[in-house]
């Protein structure tokens, strides 16, 4: 899609959220599309969406086909964790929930630097993963990943960001996610990956559904690191990956 068709779409996007940092990250990041972008704080008579699912694809997926079928709208929806090497790549898809639903982010920080207290720094890699989903009425969703690779820090550290951002250290010279200033995460984060790789499909979603387009170049469905599509699924709604090397 080029500069001009882009500043012709326009749309209201449902974020389906209710976590306001997340929902900041998420505007910021698609601000130069000029998009009306809503959260699930501004439909409350939405309920709260399925995560059924065990891996980040699956669950991104249904809280973006419930909300789209909840209210009509092209929604997004995202899920995303930590994997630490030297925990077996966890806690993954239950970092939200790590602890349990009452635990603070202090708590779950605190109890991640615990079991690492006697990991060597060289063993310390950890990396974010966020998959994005793009929904609308009618259509299945189709998700899009990003990551970002670092290793966990010995100690909290800054007062930015929200999650696990104050122990995961995503920069050479060694700052924590917490410690980068809020344009710096947004160029860099595992979150911003995906959200650019569903760039285009979300456009090209927006223009469908207003009759404005028929095909639009394709979007990764990976970003931040090779390996296989984080989900996928038959190419019936009209979407044409192949325009711009399709999914890697």
């Amino acid at each position: 899609m080029t500069a001009d068709a882009r500043r012709r779409v326009r749309g209201v996007v449902l974020l389906a959220t209710r976590n306001a940092n997340k929902a900041r990250e998420i505007r910021a990041i698609y601000a130069h599309l000029h998009l009306d972008i809503i959260t699930l704080n501004d439909r409350p008579e939405v309920g709260e969406l399925p995560e059924r699912g065990i891996t980040y694809a699956e669950n991104a997926a249904s809280k973006a086909a419930a909300a789209a079928a909840a209210t009509g709208l092209v929604a997004i929806a995202d899920d995303s964790g930590i994997e630490i090497d030297a925990l077996a790549g966890a806690p993954g898809p239950h970092s939200r929930r790590f602890l349990g639903d009452e635990a603070t982010d202090d708590e779950r920080n605190r109890h991640i630097l615990a079991l690492l207290a006697d990991v060597p720094d060289d063993r310390r890699t950890a990396r974010y993963r966020a998959a994005v989903a793009v929904a609308s009425p009618g259509r299945a969703p189709r998700v899009f990943e990003g990551l970002c690779e670092g290793k966990v820090a010995r100690a909290p550290r800054g007062r930015r960001g929200f999650g696990y951002d104050p122990v995961f250290v995503a920069t050479q010279d060694g700052r924590t996610m917490a410690e980068l200033s809020f344009e710096e995460k947004n160029r860099i984060s595992h979150r911003a990956r995906a959200l650019r790789a569903a760039e285009p499909y979300l456009l090209w979603v927006i223009a469908a559904a207003a009759g404005e387009e028929r095909h639009a170049p394709g979007a990764n469905t990976r970003t931040g690191a090779p390996g296989t599509p984080a989900f996928s699924q038959p190419d019936t709604d009209g979407w044409d990956e192949s325009s711009s090397g399709g999914r890697r």
